[in-house]
């Protein structure tokens, strides 16, 4: 789930990404992954944006993955072989620190292939990055802070001037679930005003009850009905915290009619 709303935000604010990540807000749109080849392409991690110059490739991470290099040189061909005059830029962001040098990785070398990329530790990022633009706001707390804690109380303090209600909502939403790989639930109850969403619990405590029960229906019922269950659940514990149906797809990547045929459903449970 961290990885559909680091894409999410992405999408939304790509001129933020460009000017963090390029130096320059190029106006960027969204790249689906099937235009790049025929074979399937992991997409839960990754995102691609181009202008008519560039390509950005862009993978979140949580966890360290040995292959890395090997598939961001995959990556890197498919997309030459797609877009042969734009230029490529990759970058691998890591979201939580640890202490394995795979973080380090930043090409793949072979004896007659070597293949740059860009890596990024948010946790060695300057906290002041992610405090000028808000589609990086959420990733605030992950940054190079002595105090987590009060620099997500800033971050909510910028999040609470914003006048439009859904741009409020959706970086109140990212804020609190990305911040919930650094500090604890409690202390982002504390700071994140729940009423912003009308407005529930924390996202991290829905996306912990949704994943919980998707888990546990999973081990009866096999890893792919599994996670269909943890989506639907997440998708009802949204519903009924208020968010709109379209930002719950997105999280989700549930369709609109199955998030309404669920919304159906939630009602007419509460009639019975």
């Amino acid at each position: 789930m961290y990885d559909n709303i680091c894409k999410l935000l992405a999408e939304n604010f790509p001129a933020d990404f460009a000017r963090w990540l390029l130096g320059s807000p190029i106006p960027l749109s969204k790249l689906e992954p099937s235009e790049l080849s025929a074979e399937p392409i992991r997409a839960d991690s990754l995102i691609f944006l181009e202008s008519a110059d560039i390509i950005l490739h862009l993978e979140f991470q949580t966890t360290t993955d040995e292959n890395m290099p090997l598939r961001m040189l995959d990556y890197w061909v498919r997309i030459r072989r797609r877009f042969p005059t734009k230029q490529i830029h990759q970058t691998v962001i890591y979201l939580k620190p640890t202490n394995s040098p795979l973080v380090y990785q930043s090409s793949f070398i072979s004896d007659q292939t070597q293949h740059p990329f860009n890596t990024i530790r948010l946790w060695e990022q300057p906290t002041t990055i992610f405090q000028q633009y808000l589609g990086l706001l959420p990733f605030v707390a992950l940054s190079q802070t002595d105090d987590p804690e009060e620099t997500l109380r800033q971050a909510a303090q910028q999040i609470e001037a914003i006048t439009d209600r859904n741009l409020q909502a959706n970086l109140a939403a990212a804020t609190s679930i990305i911040s919930g790989l650094k500090l604890g639930i409690e202390i982002i109850q504390r700071i994140i005003r729940r009423d912003i969403m009308r407005e529930s619990t924390t996202y991290q405590a829905i996306l912990a009850e949704g994943r919980a029960e998707g888990e546990a229906r999973g081990e009866a019922k096999g890893l792919a009905e599994g996670k269909a269950e943890a989506a639907n659940q997440i998708a009802i514990n949204l519903l009924n915290a208020g968010a709109a149906v379209d930002f719950i797809a997105k999280v989700t990547g549930l369709s609109l009619e199955q998030i309404q045929q669920l919304q159906q459903q939630s009602r007419e449970n509460l009639l019975e």
